[in-house]
């Protein structure tokens, strides 16, 4: 076969496999993971590989993948059951709450979602922290509709661009990236998105409300007064806020210490620097599967002291038990990647990317976009732009791979509607029930984090990448 012949094949055989992976995710029963699986397949087969070879692609593809962060994504959903059980992530919304004062709620429940969502899956920390949103419309007269958006919309930005969470971590997995990095870029490009969830919700809130009450004659804010002495009854019961706050900030300073120590030591230069005690014991505490499982041994020990020894590990193995597809979904997506990276489809489809007129880090992002469009689930669209971004830029010189890696998951940030269960959560919990309202709540602002979170994205990229 000639060149040309075999490039065609190997872009035929990824293009059907998208296909394919795409109608299985959104029209059949197959799960995600074995679509995946399935999609690597069919891309190898009919970019030439032999069987065998394609088999070895797929499991190499996802142990590596889960070697650099299997660990992490479990001690870390491990520490976001104990930061939930114990009212940890409550006591950190009362407290910013408290420290931004009156006529800036929105404010501090957008941080407070944005600290929060760190550890905590997003759809979980809603539920925990719906009643600050019901007692805070009580007391300050302001909407539920505005408050429950900047909630929503804090939690959305770290679940999509922060680790630990999972999602991001499996990217950063993917592309074999530092964890410290995409952290630290996590937080830098949704900054943005912070200050466009706020505007929103101040400007649209009171006025979705408005049309809720118009058109069905249901004042949502009246369900919610009860809360006000519950709300004030559960704070006693708290955990301190220092104690609530270590799980969380003292394994990433230990992971960015460790990225910023390993940038010393690479510019100074000297080899015996790097072989020093202190350089060492930085390498070793800050490494994410140390660090992270250093913030499971801070909230079991000091979040849960009165609970027993039965019902700790019951609620670390309910943790584990969310991470199960997590990880499955990372490894199969890794499993893909591999598969395209072998069978040459990566060199090639980058090699022809590499002459377009547009920045190469939209691959993922376009990719992301898509698939969470289509199929709804944040995670599940991160990783696949991911998987079949990260062989293709690799042939790409000149490509910044953490912002390749964060325009994936700033992708799939994009639109959440009638598809995505977070979409359901939100309106179901805030009482909006009418289409056009739950859009106006959830759809619009989360495409406005989308594209800010972008533009943010190419102006560090055309800077720095």
């Amino acid at each position: 076969m000639t060149h040309a012949g075999m490039e065609f094949q190997l872009i035929f055989g990824l293009a059907i496999a998208i296909v394919v992976l795409i109608f299985l995710v959104v029209k059949t029963k197959v799960h995600a993971v074995l679509a995946l699986v399935i999609a690597g397949s069919i891309a190898g087969l009919t970019g030439g590989m032999l069987p065998a070879d394609v088999i070895g692609s797929i499991t190499k593809g996802f142990g590596s993948t889960l070697s650099t962060i299997g660990l992490v994504i479990g001690f870390g959903v491990m520490m976001g059951q104990i930061l939930e059980v114990s009212g940890a992530a409550e006591r950190m919304a009362y407290t910013l709450i408290r420290w931004l004062g009156d006529k800036r709620e929105e404010w501090a429940l957008t941080l407070t979602g944005y600290v929060v969502s760190i550890p905590i899956f997003c759809d979980s920390a809603f539920v925990i922290l719906s009643p600050l949103v019901k007692a805070l419309a009580r007391t300050t007269g302001k909407s539920v509709v505005t408050l429950g958006i900047c909630l929503a919309g804090g939690l959305m930005l770290t679940h999509h661009a922060v680790p630990p969470t999972p999602g991001p971590l499996g990217i950063a997995g993917i592309f074999n990236i530092d964890v410290g990095l995409m952290i630290f870029w996590g937080l830098v490009l949704t900054i943005p998105g912070i200050f466009v969830i706020v505007f929103y919700a101040r400007a649209m809130g009171p006025k979705i409300e408005g049309m809720i009450v118009r058109d069905t004659g249901e004042d949502i804010s009246a369900a919610y007064r009860e809360f006000k002495v519950a709300a004030a009854e559960r704070e006693k019961s708290l955990p301190p806020l220092g104690l609530s706050v270590a799980p969380i900030a003292v394994p990433i300073l230990l992971i960015l210490a460790n990225t910023v120590t390993a940038f010393v030591v690479k510019a100074s230069g000297d080899p015996a620097l790097a072989k020093s005690l202190g350089v060492q014991l930085a390498t070793f505490i800050g490494n994410p599967v140390i660090a992270v499982g250093i913030g499971v041994l801070l909230a079991v020990y000091t979040l849960v002291p009165g609970r027993s020894r039965h019902d700790v590990i019951a609620d670390l193995e309910k943790g584990v038990e969310s991470a199960g597809i997590i990880l499955l979904v990372t490894g199969a997506g890794g499993a893909l990647g591999a598969v395209l990276r072998d069978s040459g489809a990566g060199t090639v489809i980058g090699q022809a990317v590499s002459t377009l007129p547009m920045p190469p880090i939209l691959i993922p992002f376009v990719i992301a976009t898509l698939v969470r469009l289509i199929q709804g689930s944040g995670t599940v669209a991160m990783i696949t732009g991911a998987s079949i971004s990260a062989p293709i830029l690799a042939n790409i010189p000149g490509v910044d791979m953490v912002f390749a890696a964060q325009a994936a998951a700033i992708g799939s940030m994009v639109c959440g509607y009638f598809n995505d269960s977070y979409f359901w959560v939100i309106n179901r919990i805030l009482g909006v029930k009418n289409a056009k309202h739950q859009m106006l709540v959830w759809s619009v602002p989360t495409t406005l984090a989308w594209a800010v979170s972008l533009v943010t994205l190419l102006i560090f990229n055309a800077i720095l990448g």
